[in-house]
């Protein structure tokens, strides 16, 4: 738009307009919804002078100059809403946190934060997010670091009490200096190998510190601790006194459901991830290609129509300086782009698939885990899409609840940490879990943690540690890795999906082998399994 035609406008109104603002309104296509926006202003505020701070300090005002516009020209003002610092909630009457019929539990909508009650107790929804959306709110000090592991070390020990293996369970300032059998719960801070091969780990819990030596003789025990990870929770059985503990197992929190969930109605739930839209390598036509099966216009497969649930678990979008060189791999330069062109492939999917999104680290959202639902400011093209749902990373949803059947707990985590783990674990690196990344999932579930390793993930150190593992999911699905694995933990569906990029110079460096545009479709009544190929 022509910046002096808004600038006669405004003069013709007795209102002038800064700098800034103006740049603003020119980047709009839209000059009569603009020329309404100045006109209401001019109505509802007594300023002669329109700037930023006028929109800040007159929200009420001017939320009722934008509501009292047309529908369709409100959608077209939400990009010009978020430049002037409003949000987009501005225009509509539902929060995103409720919308489409999923119930958002969140920190921002306190009036839905029973983690406990069930869906038949809060009136059925197609998808229930009962994870937090987190943000920073304070500097991080060593002493949030204190109460972070001191806080994790309460929770894991509650879990692993509940172990029947654990008996004769002592604090370890209880233990005594005569030799005893016993159980101790404690926080492993270190581990070394002996000069006779045996292994040494201290432990730690709220009252003290102990030696546990497990010995190289005992093979299956000593492959038990290598599993370990540091900074864990576990259990040891064994006998000693105050000085050390010689341990004859080793009990690890552990992941189980005792029986596999069946819907009483057949709909099916899809899961992928790792889009990178933006990338020079996206496979585009591919992902169109699974967007007319999505919308039931691939001959012969009656199934599609039945299809109810798309999870996109992280990197959405390819960002921008994740790693070096990638300037040179991105046809979209700027991450605002890349969020309205994937918006623009998602809105082609039919509404009444619900898809649920959580972010990665190449989503132009910090690092650092939890990771938040993606920055309006940047996705708020994803915002206007009333079938799609942005959660934290990681999150915590339930789909599929009927009369009489709970739904199915999916949790879903990007799975930043998952390198550390096949690159130091030596089981891990032995199977190389890096192109099996299911065996990680399953790894992380017996440790009931997504990053139990201090050093695995970049996290932020709250009062709550929100990357335990609390409630057992019927379904944990991860992507990160670009390789896709289906398989099963202790009646628990794993899924790790591949990607909709192709192979990367940074990838072929780093030895990753991707998988491309394989889709797990989930049968919720019947519990089968299809892998469906888009490539």
């Amino acid at each position: 738009m022509n910046p002096k035609e808004i600038l006669k406008f405004c003069l013709e109104r007795g209102l002038l307009v800064d700098k800034e603002v103006l740049s603003v309104f020119s980047e709009t296509e839209d000059i009569e919804s603009v020329k309404l926006v100045i006109e209401g202003i001019r109505n509802q505020t007594d300023r002669k002078i329109i700037t930023k701070d006028l929109f800040n300090r007159n929200r009420e005002q001017v939320s009722k100059v934008f509501c009292t516009l047309p529908e369709e020209n409100q959608r077209r003002l939400e990009k010009l809403k978020i430049r002037l610092g409003l949000s987009i909630e501005i225009s509509k009457e539902v929060s995103t946190y409720e919308r489409g019929g999923a119930v958002f539990e969140s920190n921002k909508n306190p009036k839905n934060t029973s983690e406990n009650k069930s869906p038949a107790e809060e009136g059925f929804s197609d998808v229930r997010v009962t994870s937090a959306n987190h943000s920073l709110n304070k500097k991080i000090e060593v002493k949030d670091f204190v109460g972070y592991f001191r806080a994790r070390f309460s929770e894991m020990r509650d879990i692993l009490q509940e172990r029947s293996e654990l008996n004769n369970l002592v604090s370890i300032n209880k233990i005594s200096g005569n030799n005893q059998r016993l159980s101790l719960i404690g926080i492993v801070s270190d581990k070394k190998v002996t000069k006779n091969k045996n292994m040494l780990l201290e432990v730690e819990d709220l009252t003290g510190k102990i030696r546990v030596l497990v010995s190289q003789s005992n093979e299956s025990l000593y492959e038990k601790a290598e599993e370990v990870p540091l900074d864990s929770v576990v259990g040891f059985k064994g006998s000693g006194n105050k000085e050390i503990v010689f341990a004859n197992d080793i009990i690890f929190p552990d992941s189980m459901i005792h029986e596999r969930k069946k819907s009483p109605v057949e709909e099916f739930a899809l899961f992928t991830g790792d889009l990178h839209v933006g990338s020079k390598l996206f496979l585009k036509d591919n992902f169109l290609k699974f967007v007319e099966y999505l919308n039931g216009k691939v001959p012969n497969t009656p199934e599609a129509r039945k299809i109810k649930y798309l999870f996109i678990v992280g990197d959405l979008i390819a960002g921008i300086g994740i790693y070096p060189g990638q300037e040179k791999e991105l046809s979209i330069t700027d991450v605002e782009s890349q969020f309205e062109t994937a918006a623009e492939l998602l809105g082609k999917i039919r509404k009444d698939i619900k898809i649920i999104i959580s972010p990665g680290n190449h989503d132009a959202i910090r690092i650092m885990e939890p990771q938040p639902a993606f920055d309006e400011k940047y996705a708020w093209p994803l915002y206007n899409l009333k079938n799609v749902y942005l959660t934290s990373n990681p999150a915590q949803v339930n789909i599929g609840a009927k009369k009489g059947f709970q739904g199915f707990n999916v949790l879903t985590y990007h799975g930043y940490s998952f390198h550390y783990y096949s690159n130091n674990i030596p089981r891990l690196i032995k199977e190389k879990a890096t192109h099996k990344p299911d065996k990680i999932l399953h790894y992380l579930l017996k440790n009931r943690h997504l990053a139990p390793t201090h050093t695995s993930t970049l996290y932020y150190p709250s009062a709550r540690d929100e990357l335990i593992i609390r409630n057992v999911p019927d379904i944990f699905v991860s992507s990160h890795t670009h390789k896709s694995a289906v398989s099963y933990y202790n009646n628990i569906l794993t899924i790790s999906s591949s990607t909709w990029e192709s192979k990367t110079a940074f990838q072929e460096k780093m030895g990753n082998e991707p998988d491309f545009c394989k889709v797990p479709m989930f049968n919720l009544k019947t519990g089968a399994i299809k892998l469906l190929d888009f490539e």
